[in-house]
């Protein structure tokens, strides 16, 4: 993947856009999302110790990795749309009456 959202190249993985997508709407409620990508930034891999360990052991299959404050919530794939509604009922600070 050459950019951050991975919508370049000629077969764009939808995946890709949406998840993007879904870490705007995410900063849009005001949660800090930090992105990496291992083409561009391998030394932020190689910095954070959980994540070294994953590749370590299972290599790029790992890949993506999401964690949610400091703890692994999900690798291997990208969240889908359960875990999509779950993280941003989460990120929204509940309703007062």
């Amino acid at each position: 993947m050459c950019c951050s959202t991975g919508a370049c190249g000629p077969d764009v993985d939808p995946v890709l856009p949406r998840f993007a997508g879904f870490l705007a709407q995410l900063a849009g409620a005001g949660v800090k999302v930090e992105r990496f990508n291992l083409a561009q930034q391998p030394f932020a891999f190689v910095q954070n110790p959980a994540v070294k360990a994953l590749l370590d052991q299972g290599g790029v299959a790992v890949l993506p990795v999401i964690f949610i404050d400091g703890e692994l919530a999900l690798k291997g794939a990208y969240p889908d749309s359960e875990q999509y509604t779950a993280w941003m009922n989460r990120a929204r600070p509940p309703a007062t009456a």
